[in-house]
């Protein structure tokens, strides 16, 4: 699967920021340094698609498998159904 470095930035903010998540949309954006509208038009769809991301009503999650192709240690294991 091949991320693009916004994709991958994204995923390793979540990941390094805050510890996978469950975080919001402007919180989300701020630390990653992209507007709102990015990544909820470019970013997030294909991370969605790829089973990388999840949203959740408490704010997106990073998946099991994100981490896997990351080669990212989960700290607080997060699984997804």
């Amino acid at each position: 699967m091949g991320l693009e470095p916004g994709d991958r930035k994204i995923l390793e903010v979540l990941i390094e920021k805050f510890g996978g998540g469950p975080v919001g949309l402007k919180s989300l954006a701020a630390a990653a340094n992209e507007e709102e509208d990015t990544i909820l038009e470019i970013y997030e769809p294909y991370l969605l698609r790829l089973g990388f991301l999840q949203r959740t009503p408490k704010g997106r999650i990073v998946s099991s498998l994100a981490y896997k192709h990351l080669n990212k240690k989960e700290k607080n294991a997060k699984k997804l159904l």
